[in-house]
Parts: structure tokens; C-alpha cells; sequence
């Protein structure tokens, strides 16, 4: 049985929470091998909780198990890119015209917070601290839906979903695009929404695309 870390959380959870971490923000790239033994030296914990969180990983969609030797972080194809970009049009687009609609004064300082953290760290050139903040936006809006399916929905494809958030180089651009959304999200101006969030969705998919050198279009 996996043993506990100095603040409680199960070591298990731990090295999942990095790994899951470690993908969404590149620091694993596509492809690349997880060796169990590897990553416990470097986490300093036994392989059972590598083990484990490989195989969650696996589960979430984001790294692929290899029979009889390592596992990898999944490559994503054009086809996985455009799958992706057409289920998160259609849900971010309900999600936000949801937020827009349902949305309180509260949540909606928490959704400008998000964008001001966001665009705090593009100007300063923090990479990772831009795309985690990116995520918290989607992550308030889809909150703030007020809608427990969507909730379900999106803690079932969390982590492909943060993953796609996260692969973007433009961060000052995604920040304004956020906040052109924030706007619409303010005025409750839904016919706004339905227009900026499908294009907001194809940037991304295309960012995605070009990071991974991936053709988006399709043949």
C-alpha cells in the first residue's frame, strides 16, 4: 500500500499530481518514456507509487502503456487535435454563454483574477505561470456554468483538456482573447460568446498544433 507524504497526501497521489503536471506544462514531451525506476530515484519514492500513477495517467488519456516495458506521454495526432478542438468548441461555448448567464459578482471576480494572474505572468515571460493561470480561467468558468453535468463532464477529460489549454507559446495573445471573453462574460452578451469562443477554440487547437508539429487541417 502506498505510504503518505510529510503532508498527509498518499505518495501515490503525489507522483500522479506531478506527472499530470509535468505533461500538461511540456516538461515531458510527447513520446517520451516513463521508466518507472527513473522517476522513483528522481521523486525519491518507491516504484509501487510510480507505478500507480502511471497507470491513472493512462486512465486520463495522456500516457500510453507499453506491454512488457515503458510506458510513454502519449503523442497526439492531427485526428486527436481535431477531435479535441470539436468536443472543447461545443462545451467551452456552452460553458461560457452558462457563466454568462448564471454568473455572480463573486465568481466573476474570481474569473477576472484568473485573467489578471494570467496576463501578470505573460507579461513577465512566466511560461508555466501563464498556462496554469489559463487553465484556472477555463477551469472558474466551467464553475461558475452552474450546470453538475458539465462539471462531471469535464472532470472525466480534465487532464486531455488541460493538456490542450496548455499548449500554447502566445501568451500575451491568449491573454487578450481571455479577456475579450471576460468582457462578454461581464455583459452577459452570449451572441458574443458563440462567436469568441469558437475562434478562441481554433487558436488553440492551431497553437497545439504547431507546438507539437502537427498538421491540424484536415487532408
Amino acid at each position: 500500500m502506498a505510504g503518505l507524504g510529510a503532508a498527509g497526501e498518499l505518495e501515490s497521489a503525489r507522483v500522479t499530481r506531478i506527472l499530470r503536471d509535468d505533461i500538461v506544462l511540456g516538461r515531458r514531451a510527447s513520446g517520451s518514456r516513463l521508466v518507472e525506476r527513473d522517476i522513483a530515484a528522481e521523486l525519491n519514492v518507491s516504484r509501487l507509487p510510480v507505478r500507480e500513477a502511471i497507470r491513472t495517467l493512462v486512465s486520463e488519456g495522456v500516457v500510453v502503456a507499453r506491454p512488457r516495458t515503458w510506458a510513454v506521454v502519449r503523442e497526439f495526432s492531427r485526428q486527436d487535435l481535431q477531435d479535441y478542438g470539436e468536443v472543447r468548441e461545443a462545451m467551452e461555448t456552452m460553458i461560457f454563454v452558462f457563466a454568462a448567464q448564471r454568473r455572480t459578482t463573486d465568481g466573476l471576480g474570481r474569473l477576472r483574477a484568473a485573467y489578471e494572474q494570467e496576463l501578470a505572468a505573460a507579461e513577465s515571460g512566466d511560461v508555466e505561470g501563464a498556462r496554469i493561470a489559463a487553465s484556472l480561467f477555463h477551469e472558474v468558468a466551467a464553475h461558475l456554468a452552474a450546470n453538475h453535468m458539465i462539471g462531471e463532464f469535464v472532470t472525466v477529460f480534465a487532464t486531455r483538456l488541460r493538456w490542450l489549454f496548455g499548449q500554447h507559446d502566445d501568451l500575451i495573445e491568449t491573454a487578450e482573447e481571455h479577456r475579450v471573453i471576460l468582457e462578454a462574460v461581464a455583459a452577459q452578451d452570449v451572441d458574443a460568446l458563440r462567436e469568441l469562443v469558437p475562434q478562441h477554440t481554433a487558436n488553440a487547437v492551431a497553437s497545439a498544433a504547431r507546438r507539437l508539429g502537427v498538421d491540424a487541417e484536415s487532408d
